[in-house]
């Protein structure tokens, strides 16, 4: 199956290359930088609700600038109620007082649960399981983004885990196309059954055909107009071969 052979081949690859997340390289290198910030990871992760990715994953740099401080330390004396006026003031968000009291409970956690270090979340090769949960207990995280931060931790960033099952499929708009399109779910398919169905396709680790679905969904297999001559799984997708490639 191309769509499993595109992933693996690109899970399997070195991952030296910066993460675009913003489209902003400063901001991209500070999200990159799991080393001394890896709480801006797990900040900008929780952010990605309901607004464009671009603009949620840059929310952590834009706040840290504004309070001259990057430091999970410094930033958890900061008190809530700063949060929430420097949120609405910027409008940073879409639901400015919701996120601002997430992002300052996520900043609490960090330092107090994890004793200021993030990458405690994900470092000595956890299970699949384990990460995700930790992610969902913070206030915010559900499972869709507590899935997506375990799978770009796995994917792109290369973390180490001692599995990858309980990684799944984050069906976005570009996905649920994706795999539509090609015939791996019917039309009416709910994101559970996209979910389910990405389980069978790769039970070792689900999520490893997310990027490239998104990926596909973004350059070739568009709303209108799909671009399906030029797509890397053109002779697998069953809606190209149904229109004559």
């Amino acid at each position: 199956m191309k769509l499993i052979e595109i992933a693996k081949k690109r899970f399997n690859e070195k991952g030296s290359q910066l993460v675009h997340f913003t489209g902003n390289e400063k901001i991209d290198k500070f999200l990159n930088n799991l080393e001394k910030y890896p709480h801006a990871y797990v900040l900008a992760c929780i952010m990605d609700r309901q607004i464009k990715a671009e603009r949620a994953w840059r929310i952590p740099y834009d706040v840290c600038k504004e309070f001259n401080s990057f430091k999970i330390k410094e930033l958890a004396e900061i008190p809530e109620n700063e949060y929430i006026i420097l949120f609405e003031k910027n409008k940073l968000h879409r639901f400015n007082t919701s996120m601002a009291k997430d992002f300052h409970k996520a900043i609490l956690r960090i330092k107090d649960i994890y004793n200021s270090d993030a990458s405690k979340i994900w470092s000595g090769k956890p299970s699949s399981s384990s990460v995700v949960y930790r992610f969902m207990e913070f206030s915010g995280s559900g499972i869709k983004i507590s899935t997506m931060a375990a799978n770009i931790l796995a994917r792109q960033f290369k973390i180490p885990f001692s599995d990858y099952y309980s990684i799944d499929i984050s069906p976005d708009v570009h996905i649920k196309r994706v795999m539509k399109r090609l015939g791996y779910v019917s039309e009416n398919a709910t994101n559970d059954m996209i979910i389910y169905k990405a389980r069978e396709l790769n039970p070792e680790f689900p999520g490893i055909i997310d990027f490239s679905c998104w990926e596909i969904g973004r350059n070739w297999c568009k709303p209108k107009n799909p671009d399906c001559k030029n797509c890397i799984v053109n002779n697998e997708c069953q809606t190209s071969i149904k229109n004559g490639g």
